[in-house]
């Protein structure tokens, strides 16, 4: 059997994955067909994350809310809340309105087709595609991390990520079969997360280990290529941290484009490369007038591609003041979705402020 037969690879994958895929709570086996909901919901806490962080949250979301209806009818506050820890609150977002899209304009039904699919809050290409092959039967090219590591390896691609997507993608598209479409998506995943992992692949116990260009060539652990990450650039800014002689703190909506966007905030200055802001620059950015003071230490965080760090400044605003913003006491602060940075903020300010 030669790499080139995709049929062939696909026999043996699908058969590897009838003995040893994985049991999941979200995945069904045999002639049970899956239900879409599930589908949908695991493969968004999916994103990003690990399957042993994502399925506790998985069990106690359909315990509380067994249907795609009650979880669009649920508060937000409640939504968010069963999210925290799963981290990118962006996703918890966007999945409450999915739900609520769902629920209000087709009954309950996901749509089956990719392009339909795309259209709903939170689903992209490769979420769409896991819906589509995995709930519904239907072929669907479905590519994630995994995928492209298999892929790699499978056919010896030495182009570096993420050039090499494109090319990763079209040899995925040629293996997929028309048959047991959803199986094979999920195989194919479950080949890149226990067996060909990224360090360490277990060669010996692959179904396509005898296919394989990488393994063959003796590279396989080589691959997939990456370029070498550029050094974060390190950026910075002041956060206001704002609070009214009634004990309210002042936080805001970031908006809704761009990092972290439509997540709540400590106000802060612009994050700028390079140079610290000074102490004569607050009033231009402030969120309200007052006399700020420094607060000690800094506020790192780490994100993707930058390193951030925040001074904070502390002041009074008027018990009538009424800046862009929404008051809140402090002891309802963790009713609001904060990214992590800003958790790390809240936690500096109440330390150093009081």
């Amino acid at each position: 059997m030669s790499v080139c037969d995709p049929s062939a690879l696909a026999r043996s994958l699908l058969a590897w994955y009838d003995r040893a895929g994985r049991a999941l709570p979200w995945r069904k086996k045999g002639n049970e067909r899956p239900d879409p909901y599930h589908v949908w919901l695991s493969e968004v806490m999916l994103q990003q994350t690990t399957v042993a962080a994502v399925t506790p949250y998985f069990l106690r979301f359909i315990e509380r809310w067994p249907t795609i209806a009650q979880l669009a009818a649920a508060p937000t506050d409640d939504v968010m809340h069963a999210w925290a820890g799963l981290g990118y609150y962006a996703r918890a977002r966007n999945l409450h309105a999915c739900a609520k899209m769902v629920a209000q304009w087709r009954g309950g039904q996901f749509p089956d087709d990719e392009e339909a699919l795309r259209k709903l809050p939170g689903v992209g290409d490769y979420t769409a595609a896991a819906i589509t092959a995995i709930a519904f039967g239907k072929r669907a090219v479905v590519v994630d991390g995994n995928v492209e590591r298999v892929m790699a390896r499978l056919f010896a691609v030495t182009e570096p990520l993420p050039a090499a997507k494109g090319r990763l993608k079209a040899l995925a598209a040629h293996l997929t079969p028309d048959m047991r479409p959803g199986d094979y998506a999920q195989a194919v995943m479950d080949l890149g997360a226990t067996i060909c992992s990224p360090r360490n692949p277990a060669c010996g116990i692959c179904p396509w280990m005898n296919e394989c260009q990488g393994r063959r060539q003796g590279i396989e652990a080589q691959l997939p290529a990456k370029l070498a990450k550029p050094e974060r650039p390190t950026r910075h800014g002041i956060a206001y941290w704002t609070a009214r002689k009634d004990g309210a703190v002042l936080i805001r909506r970031r908006p809704p484009q761009g990092l972290l966007g439509g997540m709540m905030e400590i106000p802060s200055t612009p994050w700028r490369d390079d140079t610290p802001w000074d102490m004569a620059e607050l009033a231009a950015h402030q969120p309200v007038a007052a006399q700020w003071r420094p607060l000690p230490g800094l506020v790192r965080h780490t994100f993707t591609h930058f390193h951030l760090e925040l001074r904070l400044v502390a002041g009074k605003a008027s018990v009538n003041a009424t800046p862009l913003g929404l008051w809140v006491a402090l002891d309802k602060l963790s009713d609001h979705a904060l990214p992590s940075v800003m958790v790390k903020v809240v936690k500096h300010a109440l330390a150093k402020a009081y």
